[in-house]
């Protein structure tokens, strides 16, 4: 459901168009160009603390470099020493999952909520020298990419070329074809649609925050619902033959044979509560990289007095969604009765909930803290 009024009320971060307009006129149709979209934004880590990350365990990241015309990549964590033997120029330093690492992040990630938290990727940062950057490429994702320090020039082409440098670990585009381009100055925005092929090149020193969302393919999608229906299913009855007769070939699968599993298979049905349950399953689920940090040692009792004090925020590695009554956090799925109702979904939007939910004994229920207490301990959620 959606709010009229902030759909229509115009925002910044839009250039002054409203939620409505960019959603009807550029959301997976075609680029918008922000100038200040967010303005006197200059970043919020430096290059040194963004390889800093890209030296720890839990970060996924990658380091892109180009020698004599063949591209390379290299997979993190790294050991810091290899930032030192880097080249002047042609490398990029990309990190992933940032906004699970700094509040920071996090908070600017909130400024795009008019996208739904179920297509939400995370946000990555890059630094590039001068003139580095990974080539001209595609993404088959809407992504925002937002300058932070210094400035990228961003070439784009809408061409349906979309052949690629063979034997390359990128995706390179062979045939690129610029069409429009722009120099992007700290706190201005690219806004690009899958599919919109687009080669962003530093000019100088440079660090963009590109802000992605996920968009699995329906081959995707089909081979991970089969895999969850599996311990859903509950099909009876066993193959039989008893009027199996002779046949020519013994190798042969016979059409009966055939027949027989089709209508077995046949059986297999889901409800729509079944694809409702696999898309919060699959769409909160952590990635396998991402580790929760447990929380400090406090019984129930230390617990909630905290929460009544301080409230409760959902960790910034925590995906939590819902459909009606039916709450999903990182891959687990619960029900709420209506009179939680309330509470569940502004903790879920806002991912943060006041001491007042807890202080007036609103929410005076054993399972709900045990739960809340739970997730505590395994570091989903923390005392704001």
């Amino acid at each position: 459901m959606k709010n009229d009024s902030l759909a229509n009320a115009p925002i910044a971060l839009l250039g002054g168009l409203s939620v409505e307009q960019f959603l009807n006129e550029y959301w997976q149709k075609k680029p918008l160009l922000v100038r200040q979209a967010i303005p006197g934004f200059k970043g919020l880590l430096s290059p040194d603390e963004l390889a800093g990350l890209a030296c720890e365990d839990d970060v996924q990241s990658r380091l892109v470099s180009i020698k004599k015309n063949r591209w390379q990549v290299e997979s993190g964590p790294f050991d810091e020493a290899r930032f030192n033997r880097l080249p002047e120029q042609d490398w990029t330093l990309l990190v992933q999952g940032v906004n699970h690492h700094l509040p920071e992040a996090a908070e600017l990630l909130q400024q795009f909520a008019f996208i739904p938290y179920a297509r939400l990727d995370d946000l990555m940062v890059s630094f590039a020298p001068d003139a580095g950057g990974v080539g001209p490429h595609f993404d088959s994702y809407d992504v925002f990419l937002l300058q932070g320090e210094g400035q990228r020039r961003w070439r784009i082409s809408e061409q349906d070329d979309l052949s690629l440098v063979p034997d390359a670990p990128l995706r390179i585009l062979q045939n690129f074809v610029t069409e429009q381009e722009w120099v992007l100055e700290p706190g201005d925005m690219l806004y690009l649609p899958p599919h919109v092929a687009h080669w962003g090149i530093a000019v100088g020193n440079a660090m963009t925050y590109s802000i992605g969302f996920r968009a699995p393919s329906a081959q995707e999608l089909a081979s991970e619902f089969l895999n969850f229906l599996q311990d859903r299913l509950k099909l009876t009855g066993m193959y039989a033959d008893p009027g199996l007769q002779q046949q020519v070939h013994p190798a042969e699968i016979g059409k009966e044979m055939l027949e027989q599993v089709a209508g077995m298979l046949n059986r297999i049905r889901w409800q729509s509560e079944d694809v409702t349950a696999f898309l919060g399953h699959y769409l909160s689920e952590p990635k396998p990289h991402i580790v929760f940090d447990a929380a400090d040692d406090l019984d129930e009792t230390e617990f909630q007095e905290l929460l009544t004090e301080q409230g409760l925020a959902l960790d910034a590695k925590t995906q939590m969604l819902f459909h009606g009554h039916t709450f999903f956090i990182n891959g687990e799925q619960f029900d709420v009765p209506a009179a939680q109702l309330a509470f569940w979904t502004q903790f879920a939007n806002q991912r943060q909930v006041g001491p007042e939910w807890f202080d007036d004994g609103q929410l005076q229920d054993e399972a709900l803290l045990q739960r809340l207490h739970d997730w505590y301990q395994a570091g989903y959620v923390w005392i704001d």
